[in-house]
């Protein structure tokens, strides 16, 4: 199914709760909760929801989560959930069981965005190229990946998750689309996995054996890997390769935290 970019529209998720109030970064920051962390005088989840309302690809946003509580501690937020502009619901036991519960309220007929909170460098030129893309394809599932060199290049010395394959290393970008009412399925298999994404073996190991082999000799491809992640699923999946550093960072850590803040105050100061 090819839809028209141009005329079809997505409706955007963001995942904003916390897998543990334990979080390093909460307790190194005054947030009560990692989406309201602060970024250059913002929330984190609000740089978020700027970029998708500013995105021409996106038509609705539904955020899970953070908790009512810290929703109301920023004015500009609750306004923006107060008129409508934002749909908000309550988070779920993990990103997967909220992501799962969103897309059950949501009419079989929308495509889906999904990305998170802590996603503070996304911009409305990130969102729309992978939404365009995702549309385009005639596929059930796409998913965001930057070409490592270019993230290695832009943050030298970042410390990312990377997917080794025989045609290039990537780094996962945290963007996620469920094109057909059949692809959301792949929502539920994400669940069983979701505790190890940061393990690209195991994941890879779902695939049988033998992709794990090849997977570690560097001769398993990115197109062979999805093919036969689509036949396990039954579902037609794709990756969308995206030519901007920024769309593979997020904060996961300290470290994350201040590499985000430097390179906002050198936007800032590139702007001034």
């Amino acid at each position: 199914m090819h839809l028209d970019p141009q005329t079809h529209q997505m409706t955007a998720i963001v995942l904003a709760g916390d897998r543990t109030k334990a979080d390093s970064l909460i307790n190194h920051t005054e947030a009560g909760s990692k989406a309201m962390i602060d970024m250059d005088g913002t929330p984190m989840v609000r740089r978020v929801l700027n970029s998708l309302r500013a995105s021409r690809v996106i038509k609705r946003i539904c955020m899970a989560g953070p908790e009512a509580s810290e929703v109301a501690t920023d004015t500009v937020l609750s306004q923006w959930i107060d008129a409508g502009e934002i749909d908000w619901s309550e988070p779920g036991k993990s990103p997967s069981t909220s992501a799962y519960q969103a897309m059950l309220e949501l009419g079989p007929e929308e495509a889906v965005l999904l990305t998170t909170a802590d996603h503070p460098l996304l911009t409305p030129e990130i969102v729309d190229a992978f939404g365009r893309q995702s549309l385009v394809d005639d596929v059930d599932v796409t998913v965001g990946l930057a070409p490592y060199a270019l993230v290695a290049e832009a943050y030298p010395g970042i410390k990312k998750t990377v997917l080794h394959f025989s045609d290039g290393d990537f780094c996962g970008c945290n963007l996620f689309a469920f094109i057909t009412p059949e692809g959301r399925r792949a929502a539920r298999y994400w669940r069983k996995i979701e505790q190890q994404r940061k393990k690209p073996l195991v994941v890879i190991g779902l695939l049988g054996w033998w992709a794990v082999i090849r997977y570690r000799l560097g001769l398993l491809s990115l197109e062979e890997a999805l093919t036969k992640l689509s036949k396990r699923l039954g579902l037609r999946m794709r990756a969308v390769i995206l030519p901007y550093a920024n769309a593979a960072i997020d904060v996961d850590s300290i470290a994350d935290l201040i590499l985000v803040k430097g390179a906002l105050e050198k936007a800032t100061a590139e702007d001034a």
